[in-house]
């Protein structure tokens, strides 16, 4: 009868002529360095097997500290040496769902072995399993640190894959500008804010993890590797910049649309308040009920101040067409 433990870890020893897949089992293979030529690769999924991390660390004589690393959930972005070990923790954006959850990831490394600890079930590291498996590319030749490269290199490229797939940056402009300021609107921006923020910490925590992964001296463990990564992250960070930029310049312009809409209103308004303001006023005079008013008993005076007002209004709209108010 299997633990929670093995059911929720798989093991994949490999070598250049050979390689096993299968479930963990705790008696068989608690032992990360065969001694040999292979590379041992463990995937765990949960972080609450104390007791068999415990039992993991103590059975292959791995420094007492990692116990005291692995009881932290919440280590966000660390890079630790210890001895002919590493130890990295990473919080990493979960791309298989459209929540954009994180989760801890905790890598123990050596020569020989990659010991994978995921807070949630689930990965994207299916194509390089195909890839041992199928004995494809010099994977198999490698030591463990060539694994680790492509682990973080798969971090990366769904974190591009994603991060495309969900900010599209492409004629937002044309489409900003005809929206309305509703707060469903705002909403959309803001939260599309949120996410380009959450690809950008993250992508920062992983560029860090790798800037460190250069410089770490740890025996079999070359870092030459890292390089290439550190390429790949930057090129996607400059363009959550950019994509930033050109956001915050896109709203910028929207308001700046909104407001000279609204200028465009307030002038219309103006101009027909300025053009019946005074025939208001003229009309104001002439609708009082006063007894000795002269200008009611003219027999053309209704016909007379008509052609006031016209007047009014003519030289009202001459004076802002010299002002070229519109």
């Amino acid at each position: 009868m299997k633990t929670d433990f093995e059911e929720n870890s798989w093991v994949i020893n490999y070598s250049p002529d050979n390689y096993y897949n299968r479930k963990f089992t705790i008696t068989d293979d608690s032992v990360l360095s065969k001694g040999d030529k292979s590379i041992t690769w463990i995937n765990t999924y949960g972080l609450q097997y104390m007791d068999e991390f415990r039992q993991m660390v103590n059975g292959n004589n791995l420094d007492d500290f990692l116990l005291r690393l692995l009881l932290n959930q919440k280590m966000g972005n660390k890079v630790i040496e210890l001895e002919d070990q590493l130890f990295i923790a990473a919080r990493i954006l979960k791309t298989e769902h459209d929540s954009m959850e994180s989760e801890q990831m905790y890598f123990v490394v050596s020569k020989d072995f990659v010991w994978c600890i995921q807070e949630k079930w689930g990965d994207h590291f299916d194509w390089i399993r195909q890839r041992i498996f199928e004995n494809k590319g010099i994977i198999r030749k490698k030591r463990a640190d060539y694994l680790l490269f492509f682990i973080l290199e798969t971090l990366i490229a769904n974190y591009k894959e994603k991060y495309e797939e969900t900010v599209l940056m492409e004629n937002a402009l044309e489409a900003i500008v005809k929206q309305e300021p509703t707060p469903e609107f705002m909403f959309e921006v803001e939260q599309k804010k949120a996410i380009i923020q959450d690809f950008k910490k993250a992508s920062h925590g992983l560029r860090d993890i790798i800037i460190k992964l250069e410089r770490v001296e740890v025996k079999g463990f070359q870092t030459k590797y890292f390089s290439e990564l550190r390429e790949q992250i930057s090129g996607l960070i400059m363009d959550i910049d950019s994509d930033i930029m050109e956001l915050e310049s896109q709203i910028n312009l929207f308001f700046s649309m909104q407001g000279h809409r609204l200028n465009e209103v307030m002038k219309t308004l103006t101009i027909f308040s300025v053009v019946f303001i005074p025939l208001t006023f003229l009309a104001g005079i002439y609708g009082m009920n006063f007894d000795n008013m002269p200008e009611l008993r003219l027999a053309n005076g209704y016909f007379i101040l008509l052609g006031v007002m016209l007047i009014v209004v003519l030289v009202t709209i001459i004076i802002f067409k010299r002002k070229k108010w519109f």
